[in-house]
């Protein structure tokens, strides 16, 4: 079996061998979580690779080292980096480029670690044409995060294990997807993407202030879109109970695209497939069939 296609771009250093020693041990990204990401998609043709919405993923990640309080290098450097990390790309079809913030040594003062890989991404096209989901309790009520800007709501942190935790009890569950709503009740993002539905001839999201929800670069570019369209979109929260009051409910990632959520909780949602490929390609992945 062939080894999947990787890249490795290390601020400081530039391109190195993928399997090429990086983080200490006490590394506190490894340690604490502490630290940023963000991710983009990239796709490649014949005529080169491109990373999609450079500039609006770079200045997300900004903000999350900020919030962290870690000195990162300037988005410009950032972007230079993965300029030569896709020109070192030779691999067609999509991929996914992640860029990588450490705040450097627990056992004695360090400089971050800022670093950017590429991989091949596994094959989203089942997944684009719906999923199932279930709703999982994040244990906040939806305006927690407004007194407690400690909490690092809407920062994208390495500290995911909650994350990757809801995405393994969907599994168990029997289901696709995860959704967290609030503990009044209201939906707020899946572990990995934005929440988007659409209901009263218009597109909605989650509110973020206060939210804790993650700022989707992806939703922003489609929202970008719609109001030039002349669709109006808006942000407001969606009581679980009340999905399947709307036209379609979606998950919107960098790296998936616009994903439909067909099933939700056991009871079946509305989904309109020609919505869903309009949506889709108004940002840049394939129209679904």
């Amino acid at each position: 079996m062939s080894q999947r296609p990787q890249v490795l771009a290390v601020h400081g250093r530039g391109l190195l061998p993928f399997q090429t020693p990086l983080l200490s041990g006490d590394d506190l990204g490894v340690t604490r979580g502490d630290g940023c990401f963000d991710a983009l998609r990239v796709t490649a043709d014949p005529s080169g690779a491109r990373a999609h919405f450079v500039t609006a993923h770079l200045e997300r990640f900004a903000r999350s080292a900020a919030a962290l309080g870690i000195a990162t290098p300037p988005v410009a450097q950032w972007r230079e980096l993965i300029d030569e990390a896709l020109a070192a790309w030779a691999w067609p079809g999509e991929a996914i480029c992640k860029v990588v913030l450490t705040r450097g040594l627990e056992s004695g003062p360090s400089e971050p670690v800022g670093y950017l890989t590429i991989t091949a991404a596994p094959d989203f096209s089942r997944v684009r044409r719906g999923v199932s989901a279930v709703t999982l309790d994040r244990g906040y009520a939806h305006d927690a995060f407004a007194a407690a800007p400690w909490l690092l709501g809407g920062v994208k942190t390495l500290s995911y294990a909650v994350n990757v935790a809801a995405q393994r009890a969907a599994r168990i569950a029997g289901v696709d997807e995860a959704v967290f709503r609030s503990s009044d009740a209201l939906l707020l993002e899946g572990p990995t993407a934005g929440l988007l539905y659409a209901r009263d001839d218009a597109l909605w999201t989650t509110p973020v202030t206060g939210s804790g929800v993650l700022p989707s670069v992806t939703i922003a570019e489609l929202f970008s879109v719609a109001a030039a369209q002349g669709v109006r979109t808006g942000a407001a929260f969606l009581p679980a109970g009340e999905a399947r009051t709307c036209d379609g409910v979606w998950l919107v990632s960098a790296i998936r695209g616009v994903v439909p959520v067909l099933e939700l909780d056991g009871v079946e949602l509305r989904h309109f497939a020609d919505v869903t490929s309009t949506l889709a390609a108004a940002v840049g992945f394939p129209r679904i069939d």
